[in-house]
C-alpha cells in the first residue's frame, strides 16, 4: 500500500509571531546603536569644523609672520592687513678699503646699491624680481611709511654675483637703518588683508594702500565658510619692538555645533 509524506510548514500566526519578535529585537538594538552612531556623526563634524578653522588660523599666522615691520595695522577689528615682504638683506654702506664698491646713498635720489652676498643663491621664490619694492627703516610714522611711499623704490633690474646690485627708480630714502638692513616687498602682492564678512573669512592681496579692507574683487580668496564670529586684536610694539597679533575665529556649521579658535601670533618690528 503506498504512503504519502507527511507535508508541515509554518501557519500564519507563527509568521507574525516571528516578525513581531524581529521587529522587537531590531528597535532593541537601534535604541542601543543611535546614541554611538549620532556621537560618531557629531564628532566628525566638529572635527571637520577644528580642522577649517585650524588651517585658517595657520595660514594667517604664517603670512604675518613674513609681515614688512611696523606695516601691521587694524582698520577694526574684522580686519587686520599688512605688507608682506619677499626678502630682505643688508645694504653697502661704505666703501672697501681700497675705495670701491657701490654704496646707498641717503644724501640724493641714488638710483642703485651693493647689497652683501649673492641674491641669485636664493631660493626662487625669494629671489628679488624688477617690479619688487625695496623698503629701508620702516618705522610706520608720517615720514617713514611704506603706505605712504615715504621709503620705497621700485627695483628697475637686479645684478648678481658675489656682491648683487639692485638698481631701482631714483629714491632718496629719508632714514638710513642702524642694521643697514633692507626688506624687499613682492609686485604682486603688495599689500595683503584678512576681513571676515558675510560668513566669510576673505584673504586679499596687491589692493590699494588705504583703511578699507576689500570683500570683492580678482586678488580676494576665500578662506573659510560659515564664520558667525571672528576677532583681530593687533597691540603695538613694546620697548624690545616685538609684537602681537590675537586672532579668534567662530565657525558654526549647519546642525548648529560651534566651534571657537584662539591664537596668538607674535611678530617683529625691528626694521
Amino acid at each position: 500500500m503506498a504512503t504519502h509524506p507527511t507535508q508541515r510548514g509554518f501557519s500564519l500566526i507563527e509568521l507574525v509571531m516571528v516578525i513581531v519578535i524581529l521587529g522587537i529585537v531590531g528597535a532593541t538594538v537601534a535604541v542601543f546603536m543611535r546614541k554611538p552612531v549620532d556621537a560618531y556623526v557629531d564628532t566628525s563634524r566638529r572635527a571637520a569644523l577644528s580642522d577649517l578653522a585650524d588651517t585658517a588660523v595657520r595660514r594667517i599666522a604664517r603670512d604675518l609672520q613674513r609681515a614688512l615691520p611696523n606695516s601691521l595695522r587694524s582698520p577694526n577689528n574684522q580686519c587686520i592687513e599688512f605688507i608682506p615682504t619677499r626678502t630682505g638683506g643688508r645694504y653697502r654702506a661704505e666703501l672697501t678699503s681700497a675705495g670701491t664698491g657701490d654704496t646707498l646713498d641717503f644724501g640724493i635720489a641714488d638710483t642703485r646699491f651693493g647689497v652683501f652676498g649673492d641674491l641669485g643663491a636664493l631660493p626662487a621664490d625669494q629671489r628679488v624680481r624688477a617690479g619688487d619694492v625695496v623698503v629701508v627703516y620702516n618705522l610706520g610714522i608720517p615720514g617713514a611709511n611704506a603706505y605712504d611711499g615715504d621709503n620705497t623704490a621700485v627695483v628697475a633690474s637686479v645684478a648678481t654675483g658675489a656682491e648683487s646690485t639692485i638698481t631701482m627708480a631714483a629714491k632718496q630714502f629719508p632714514l638710513a637703518s642702524a642694521a643697514n638692513r633692507f626688506h624687499v616687498v613682492p609686485g604682486d602682492e603688495k599689500i595683503v588683508s584678512f576681513t571676515c564678512s558675510g560668513g566669510r573669512l576673505l584673504r586679499s592681496s596687491n589692493h590699494a594702500y588705504n583703511n578699507a579692507c576689500p570683500t570683492s574683487g580678482a586678488t580676494v580668496a576665500v578662506l573659510a565658510n560659515n564664520v558667525s564670529a571672528c576677532n583681530f586684536v593687533y597691540n603695538d610694539s613694546d620697548l624690545q619692538r616685538n609684537a602681537q597679533v590675537r586672532m579668534g575665529i567662530v565657525l558654526t556649521d549647519t546642525a548648529g555645533d560651534s566651534v571657537s579658535l584662539y591664537h596668538e601670533v607674535h611678530v617683529s618690528n625691528t626694521p
